[in-house]
């Protein structure tokens, strides 16, 4: 089974970039889905061959993608053998709840994540939010802000006036990111236009999938709502640029990649100002608060009805792409880090 999120899509980037064939880029893997037994297999088998890199060609540089819980557990092992070789380490961390999984560690785990932290050369945060909170939990570390990146693409086709607009939610499908918020919001669109709103939802992603169809269902949005549980990542593409809006309204994030890849394709955005995403956004798309129905009923409405609204804002989406988070600009702010870190 393929390993799901926005780091494994980063990590496919990245691979397009000059970066990873002017470092000799090996990619090693120690997690993916599946059980508990698969999981601590893949550990293993990565962490091997982590060792055996270490100890056969002594790597200049090791940069480690770290999240939460197992993800730190799995990757403070492999930070600290990396110190035991002497070998500098960017620390990259991913994930919306690490603030938490600090907050709610025991002192002795709370001290740990913070030597950790402050073991690694540096520590790339994605976004000035995340940036200052980690700061504040490991004020021995040097942080950086350098943001999630996509190469960017052209601004999808806009429906004819006949074709209804397609609106997608892309991601774990669960209380966090807003799903069922967002098919509540939905039933009240039906309940206020009828069949006069020109638009249908496709809601994509693992979770609780059961749940959000058992949901659509009891409120009588079959003609409209379409759950497809999760699809492989080299679907996303194709199914990102059938869509005109993307729509996530989570109560928490760090900088997701389900909104970079709508940006890049100049899908208009709503989504709810949690973690990094208004500093994602700017003034590109549309923020509206976590877990409230009628705003984000009425924020979809606005860009369903209103076209002009709707390709303006996917428009900026784009531009800001290209300005701020192009693989190419942030594969070369790696370069800069991986250079200071072997001087």
């Amino acid at each position: 089974m393929a390993t799901r999120g926005g780091v494994a899509t980063y990590v496919r980037m990245m691979r397009d970039t000059a970066l990873w064939e002017d470092w000799h880029i090996q990619h090693v893997a120690t997690h993916r889905d599946g059980s508990a037994f698969a999981k601590l297999g893949i550990f293993a088998v990565g962490l091997a061959k982590y060792v055996a890199i270490l100890i056969g060609r002594r790597p200049d540089v090791v940069h480690i993608h770290m999240g939460s819980n197992g993800s730190f557990v799995r990757k403070a092992i492999v930070t600290w053998l990396a110190k035991a070789f002497r070998v500098p380490v960017v620390l990259h961390i991913h994930g919306s709840g690490f603030h938490t999984f600090f907050d709610e560690s025991p002192p002795v785990l709370q001290r740990i994540i913070r030597k950790t932290l402050e073991a690694a050369f540096v520590v790339v945060a994605l976004g000035d939010e995340w940036a200052a909170r980690l700061a504040e939990i490991a004020p021995g570390a040097r942080v950086v802000d350098i943001p999630n990146a996509i190469p960017p693409g052209d601004a999808v086709a806009q429906p004819a006036s006949a074709e209804p607009v397609h609106v997608l939610f892309l991601g774990q499908i669960g209380e966090r990111k807003g799903a069922f918020v967002l098919v509540d919001a939905w039933a009240k669109l039906v309940a206020e236009y009828g069949r006069a709103i020109p638009a249908r939802l496709t809601i994509v992603g693992d979770g609780e999938v059961e749940r959000a169809t058992d949901q659509v269902s009891t409120l009588g949005l079959g003609d409209s709502v379409a759950v497809s549980g999760w699809i492989a990542p080299e679907d996303v593409p194709a199914l990102i640029r059938t869509a005109q809006v993307l729509v996530l309204p989570s109560r928490e994030e760090g900088q997701p990649m389900a909104i970079l890849e709508a940006m890049a394709n100049g899908l208009c955005v709503v989504a709810a100002p949690a973690g990094g995403i208004p500093e994602m956004l700017g003034d590109a798309g549309i923020l509206v608060p976590a877990d409230d129905v009628d705003a984000l009923a009425a924020a979809i409405a606005r860009v369903v009805l209103g076209d002009d609204e709707r390709v303006r804002l996917g428009n900026a989406a784009l531009a800001r792409v290209c300005e701020r988070f192009d693989v190419n600009v942030v594969s070369r702010r790696f370069d800069r880090l991986y250079r200071e870190a072997t001087q």
